[in-house]
């Protein structure tokens, strides 16, 4: 794909929408314009958002119950490209089971994922549509993520499903999960890269920007 002069769509949550970067100009999709030339991207990060939809809706802070499922059909739809980059907070507070891989309504993990990829392959036929697995994380072998009152799954079978899930989809995969180099158990690597444990930090951002031009580059 050539990106130089490509508007592109990122639907993602509070990474996408900047948390951990010190100004919006060093989150990573605004690096990612800036290094590779694009005309335009659009951001269509929320934070706290999930890809599911959640059965028992948030009292404190409705705006995370803006689910993918439910947003994706507000994004522009001119653009050359839509990355996805979701599912950290489906695994930290999503209160959606994982399903089974049958489903197709938003009502599950797996189901969501079903409903937003093939509504995003009709919305953007010919074009590509990226997947981004969940980067690793402070927590991500809890079985009940951050605050879950029952036990679901680690982190890894959330990014098991997106793979999967895509593959039936046939659209293209950057697995973060395998290959961002960012891995808060390191130290060092939590100290320059992730602080919180869960947000990238200026750092982080930049090396996100680089390694998702270069993986779009490469379409």
């Amino acid at each position: 794909m050539i990106l130089k002069g490509a508007t592109v769509n990122f639907l993602g949550d509070s990474i996408t929408q900047g948390v951990g970067a010190s100004s919006l100009e060093t989150r990573f999709t605004d690096v990612f314009a800036r290094e590779f030339g694009l005309k335009a991207v659009n951001n269509y990060g929320i934070s706290g958002t999930r890809i599911a939809r959640q059965q028992h809706p948030e009292t404190d802070n409705p705006l995370y119950d803006q689910d993918f499922c439910r947003r994706f059909p507000e994004m522009n739809p001119n653009a050359d490209a839509v990355v996805v980059f979701g599912g950290t907070n489906d695994f930290g507070h999503g209160d959606a089971p994982l399903g089974t891989f049958a489903d197709r309504t938003p009502d599950t993990f797996t189901g969501a994922c079903h409903y937003l990829m093939n509504g995003l392959l009709e919305m953007y036929v010919g074009k590509p549509v990226v997947i981004l697995t969940p980067l690793h994380r402070w927590n991500e072998d809890s079985l009940h993520g951050d605050r879950k009152p029952n036990d679901v799954a680690p982190l890894s079978a959330y990014r098991e499903i997106l793979i999967k899930v895509a593959e039936y989809y046939a659209l293209p995969v950057l697995d973060l999960y395998a290959t961002s180099g960012i891995q808060p158990a390191n130290a060092v690597c939590r100290e320059r890269l992730l602080p919180d444990g869960l947000h990238p930090s200026d750092e982080g951002h930049a090396l996100l920007a680089h390694r998702i031009g270069k993986f779009l580059e490469s379409l």
